[in-house]
């Protein structure tokens, strides 16, 4: 079952209350939802000032996926092929690719300068 991997503007929406962000959450159902770990350290200010957060990230729906040694390499070599820098978009795009998710964004061009065929809901 494809799942959904969530980028900084699906967490920061989550956070303002974007209705759009919760009926796309909604709309998942039983998917699994992942947040790549670089995705978390980019929002994560101050867990008693981020309780939506704190409530996506304990469901037992949610997976923090780590940056292990083979996903920072692929990251790495995204980045080098895609001449780009941002090793956040690039570690949704590995997450993304791993997992065969559809990627939820604020930011769906710069996503696709990183993999012009990435299946993305834009925000």
């Amino acid at each position: 079952m494809t799942g959904l991997t969530l980028d900084a503007g699906a967490l920061i929406g989550l956070e303002r209350g974007s209705t759009r962000v919760r009926g796309v959450l909604s709309a998942a159902g039983d998917r699994p939802l992942r947040v790549p770990a670089p995705v978390l350290a980019q929002v994560w200010r101050s867990g008693s000032r981020q309780a939506l957060l704190n409530r996506l990230l304990d469901s037992d729906m949610t997976e923090v996926i780590a940056l292990d040694r083979l996903a920072a390499q692929a990251v790495g070599g995204l980045l080098a092929a895609s001449s780009t820098r941002d090793v956040v978009d690039a570690a949704v795009v590995v997450c993304a690719w791993t997992h065969d998710d559809v990627v939820v964004t604020s930011d769906p061009d710069d996503l696709r300068r990183l993999d012009p065929t990435l299946r993305v809901v834009a925000l």
